[in-house]
């Protein structure tokens, strides 16, 4: 089963049996973008900081640091991917497990390729279709409200998330002072609040993604 969609995905496959993960990836990693393979826990906990995949797949008993603690540290970093669980067990206490963690979907071995592609399929719109293209190769997902720069994960408080989103919402048009103020606090902030924080976010991505119109106010940079 085939769709356009899936080549503008990045999958990390997180599976300590070899021969597993290399049936899976020759099955369903040419349809991907990337499909990257992790040996454990630990291993694909420190690839999803690396390459950002859009959706992780894993089993759950592994070495160094099982599927589910790694799915944990995973939700910490993004809450919003996707995370497959592949598990030869059955019981009802490792499924209630994964579904508090905040797993997507759970396949027990063996399972279909198919329907695991299928899976993947009916979740792939809601992750391509909002990524918002920056300068310096700055990319916003809209859908996970995430930034990366060249696939790095640039963590942000939920007030730079707002501003982003603003800035996007008015990306033809320059975001005055009150427009900020109202929009990321409920209290009443002094013009200096709202200079600090502006410095404090591009100090920690760049002073060209978040531009300053003296006079005016502030936009975005698109690539």
């Amino acid at each position: 089963m085939k769709n356009k969609v899936l080549k503008s995905l990045k999958v990390l496959l997180v599976e300590d049996e070899e021969n597993l993960a290399r049936l899976l990836k020759s099955a369903i990693g040419d349809q991907f973008h990337s499909f990257t393979i992790a040996k454990d826990g630990e291993d694909g906990l420190d690839l999803f900081t690396k390459i950002n995949p859009d959706i992780v797949i894993t089993d759950i008993t592994m070495p160094k640091k099982n599927g589910l603690e790694m799915a944990k540290d995973i939700k910490a970093i993004n809450p919003d991917t996707p995370i497959i669980i592949l598990s030869a067990f059955s019981d009802k206490e490792k499924l209630f497990s994964a579904i508090d963690v905040g797993v997507s979907k759970y396949f027990l071995k063996p399972f279909d390729p198919d329907e695991l592609i299928e899976y993947i399929i009916s979740i792939s719109d809601k992750l391509d279709n909002k990524k918002i293209e920056l300068i310096d190769g700055y990319i916003f997902n809209r859908t996970t409200n995430a930034l990366y720069q060249n696939d790095k994960f640039i963590p942000l408080s939920k007030n730079e998330i707002k501003f982003i989103c603003l800035l996007i919402k008015y990306k033809d048009t320059i975001l005055d002072d009150k427009t900020i103020k109202l929009t990321l606090w409920e209290e009443e902030v002094s013009d200096e609040r709202v200079r600090t924080f502006i410095r404090r976010m591009r100090a920690k991505t760049s002073k060209e993604l978040v531009t300053n119109i003296k006079g005016l106010g502030y936009q975005l940079s698109f690539s």
